[in-house]
């Protein structure tokens, strides 16, 4: 959980995946503002998420 908070998984920021790895899905490719990070299934298990409708995203967020 640390590493997660080391790493700006902070609550309210937007949290994007970009990539799952091959078999079983481990890594998990994410961004987090304008950095990617790769995320085990562990860790990526520890983050709550709360998905976001299309009318509540900015056009920077879109880009």
């Amino acid at each position: 959980m640390l590493r997660l908070l080391e790493i700006r998984f902070l609550p309210g920021e937007t949290v994007q995946v970009v990539a799952r790895g091959g078999w079983g899905g481990d890594p998990i490719a994410v961004r987090v503002g304008q950095a990617t990070f790769a995320l085990r299934r562990q860790e990526a298990s520890m983050v709550q998420v709360q998905p976001l409708d299309d009318a509540s995203l900015s056009a920077k967020e879109l880009a």
